[in-house]
């Protein structure tokens, strides 16, 4: 497996970050994690062998780990990925914060107008009650 530089690297991650994530990704990079972790799983075999003085077995446990962590990274970038997408930009959350605002300045404008109607109702009852109340103290 050839060495990439850190620019090549950089470049193919941030390639992977701006390309939309799909279904089949996610499920590839899971299978390619899985893969690389079942070789991981049997921790005493790995110990003995990380203790081994043959050079294979070091070469194998390292490549082991080296897949396994390059898997876990593509999953990564693809949940970033994800949550990219779920959460709103800064421009979208105001305008529905905005909107929000607006909708509820609406309901109390409606509700104002409504208690207003009440209370110029009642002013007329309490003054036409005031005025039968002065009318009949006129007559006596």
């Amino acid at each position: 497996m050839a060495e990439r530089s850190p620019l090549e690297q950089s470049h193919s991650l941030d390639q992977q970050m701006h390309s939309p994530p799909v279904k089949e990704d996610m499920i590839s990079c899971v299978m390619a994690l899985e893969a690389a972790l079942l070789p991981c799983l049997p921790a005493r075999e790995l110990q003995a062998i990380d203790r081994s003085p043959h050079p294979s077995h070091q070469i194998d446990v390292e490549r082991h780990a080296r897949d396994f962590m390059e898997a876990a990274k593509k999953l990564q970038l693809y949940l970033i990925g994800l949550q990219r997408e779920v959460v709103p930009t800064k421009e979208e959350s105001l305008h529905k914060e905005i909107a929000m605002m607006e909708e509820e300045l609406r309901t109390k404008n409606e509700l104002i107008t409504k208690h207003e109607k009440l209370l110029q109702g009642w002013r007329k009852q309490v003054k036409d009650q005031l005025d039968k109340h002065n009318t009949e103290l006129e007559k006596v």
